[in-house]
């Protein structure tokens, strides 16, 4: 059998060989040769590195270098109180004094239920979501002067704090929101403007289920028949006289809460507010629907 020619051979083992692209053409190596300077040309001996010191041997300092002082990562003490200090929740605390006086000057209207957007619309209450701020702390500072009737929702507040709201016939309720839900509440106009719909408020974390399920802390998610009796627990324990809510006038207020998945009063989950045509959108898909009802 006579030898192939080159045409036929080369013709041949393009049929099985990969077609030829830019990922496989690689360039003649012989035809790209690399020529060293010889030192000493054009009057230079130091190939542009200077004379002597740390530019001709290239020994510069190292990124965050100090000139052989100690440097700052070492200055700061480490202790384990300050660990993932950063992704804790951070709650800016509210006085019942200033709250008293936001009263009196008018900026919170007390025959309303009360919330962090009522807080946070006086401008006298700093926070910031941006910042890790989850919400109110209510203190104890100024109890004694407390003396309004209110039904407010906070985030954090102790056994002193409540007393002082129940004894005046008020209703308080620890209540946790989500980052997302808190900077809806913070500036709801900022969060209409948007145009996304009202989130769905999360469940609070592990760390924080006792708390917000507890009656003794009037947690939000506790069981309404033992909160009564925590009530008058707490009232025989401070020793004072506890109102009788189911007689006042303002009942209606005063049991006014909100579903332990929503945002707003008066605003479902999932409903998109249109602040230029004062409308609000509702969601008609089927899926929407059983999400934001969960």
């Amino acid at each position: 059998m006579a030898h192939k020619k080159g045409p036929e051979k080369a013709l041949e083992l393009l049929r099985y060989l990969p077609r030829i692209n830019q990922f496989n053409v690689f360039p003649n190596r012989e035809e790209k040769k690399t020529l060293s300077k010889a030192r000493g040309q054009h009057g230079g001996g130091t190939y542009g590195h200077g004379n002597k010191g740390s530019k001709q041997r290239c020994s510069y300092p190292r990124i965050g270098f100090e000139g052989y002082y100690k440097p700052f990562y070492l200055k700061m003490p480490s202790e384990f109180y300050y660990s993932k200090l950063s992704q804790k929740r951070q709650y800016p605390p509210l006085s019942l004094r200033d709250l008293q006086l936001m009263i009196d000057l008018g900026r919170i209207d007390a025959s309303e239920p009360i919330d962090l957007t009522t807080i946070c619309n006086t401008k006298a209450y700093k926070m910031n979501p941006i910042e890790k701020h989850f919400g109110v702390h209510l203190t104890d500072e100024g109890a004694d002067e407390f003396t309004a009737k209110v039904n407010i929702e906070v985030q954090h507040a102790k056994e002193t704090v409540i007393a002082a709201v129940e004894r005046n016939g008020g209703v308080i309720t620890n209540a946790y929101y989500d980052i997302d839900s808190v900077t809806a509440l913070f500036n709801p106009q900022k969060f209409f403007e948007k145009g996304i719909p009202i989130p769905l408020r999360k469940l609070p974390p592990e760390d924080a289920v006792a708390f917000y399920t507890d009656p003794k802390s009037r947690g939000y998610l506790a069981d309404p028949e033992k909160i009564a009796d925590e009530r008058l627990s707490l009232a025989q324990k401070y020793g004072y006289n506890l109102p009788d809510i189911s007689k006042d006038e303002d009942y209606e207020m005063l049991v006014t809460r909100k579903d332990p998945r929503q945002v707003f009063f008066g605003l479902e989950p999932g409903w998109l507010v249109n602040l230029a045509d004062e409308v609000i959108l509702k969601p008609t898909d089927e899926v929407l629907q059983s999400y934001y009802n969960s």
